[in-house]
Order: C-alpha cells, then structure tokens, then sequence
C-alpha cells in the first residue's frame, strides 16, 4: 500500500484557518501523487498534508483551481454532492464493513455518510461534530480546507490500527462544464484503484496514513 507518513507536533499549538497558513504545517510531508487514471488531460496541483499531536489528526488539501464550481442552492449534502470538493475515506478494515466518507467543499460545507460494500450508503449518520472542524479559504486561482478530526472519534470507530496507521482514501472531484451547459466531474486520487471506469468505493483505492509516534494503547 502506498503510505504517508504523519508527522507528530506538540500538542495544542495548532490552530486551523483554512488558510494552510500555519507555521506547524511546514513539518508535514507535502503529498502531491495525485492523478485521474480514467481521464487523458492533466489534473492542476493538489497539496495535502496531515499531522497528529495525539489528540488531533490534522488534514489539509491545497487546490490549484480558477474556475470552481459551487452549488449554492442550499447546505444540505446534495448541494455539496454536486460541486468540487476534496475527500476523506477511512475504513476500519479492508471488506469496508464499515467505511467512513468525508467530502468537502470550497465553503468548508460537509458531505459525510457511513458506507458498507456495495456502495451501501447511509447518508443519515453524521460524524459527531464536537469531533470534527472544518474551515476553507478561496482565492481567485485556488481553494484550501483543513480539517482537525478527534483522535478520540478515530478509535471509537475503530480506525486506528494497532501499529498506529489510518487506511485512508484521499480524493478530489472537479466538475467541468461540458458543451451542453451540464457539469461533469473528474474523479482524482492518490491511488489508482485500477478500475475500469472511476471507483472510490473500493478497497484498492486505499493508502495509509502512519502515524509518528503512536501506538494504539492496550485495555486493561
């Protein structure tokens, strides 16, 4: 599996503006091994960065984009499911029984489900929201989103293995408008699932994200 390593900081000394602003930021690895496997033309630039300090995984995507597309009929899920966005999957082991997804877009709105294989998908359940902040930033030529996701909600959903590694599904849509007048997207991701025709949910489309300097702590 390809693997990113997540670099530990002390804790409480990040703060998440959306911006990637943060000095911290500059000890994560850049990831830029992004590519559409199932479309010709070339995808512009994704930065991501992750780092823990034991409390707090932090998430940060970096999009080189001028032209975004942003459905703003309302907040809800759909309106998040049909603009461009970045994503999140992590799954508790590797049938996907269960998955967790998190899609974000541009105005830091979230799209998050429960799923189980065979794109069974519960669009119901919500990631507990004292466990999760999410905030973005716009510019004229790019987008960012950072998120802070408790690792305490991690370990409840039994997706921190004993090693101390997330599996993880890093992804990008990007919607174009076609001659018609309708959008369609770009599905973009760190690792080529080797599908056909473009497909999040499956396991192949999982890395790993190891954590620097964690175990998992034993129950007593």
């Amino acid at each position: 599996m390809k693997t990113y390593n997540v670099n530990v900081i002390d804790a409480n000394h990040m703060e998440i503006n959306g911006k990637v602003s943060h000095p911290l930021w500059e000890k994560a690895e850049v990831l830029k091994d992004f590519s559409s496997p199932w479309n010709s033309e070339e995808v512009e630039s994704i930065e991501f960065r992750a780092l823990h300090d034991g409390t707090y995984l932090f998430v940060s995507y970096r999009v080189n984009d001028d032209s975004l597309h942003i459905d703003r009929t309302d907040d809800s899920k759909k309106s998040v499911d049909n603009s461009d966005r970045v994503e999140l999957f992590l799954r508790s082991d590797k049938q996907l029984d269960p998955y967790y997804c998190l899609e974000i877009d541009p105005l830091a709105r979230l799209q998050d489900f429960m799923a189980r294989p065979n794109r069974e998908f519960d669009y119901l359940w919500d990631w507990p929201k004292k466990d999760i902040a999410i905030k973005s930033h716009i510019t004229s030529t790019s987008f960012s989103v950072e998120m802070a996701i408790s690792i305490d909600a991690l370990k409840r959903f039994s997706l921190i293995q004993n090693d101390g590694h997330i599996e993880a599904g890093i992804y990008r849509a990007k919607y174009n408008q076609q001659q018609n007048g309708q959008f369609k997207p770009t599905w973009i991701t760190w690792v080529n699932p080797q599908t056909e025709t473009p497909n999040f949910h499956t396991a192949s489309s999982f890395g790993k994200l190891k954590l620097e300097n964690f175990k998992l702590s034993k129950k007593v």
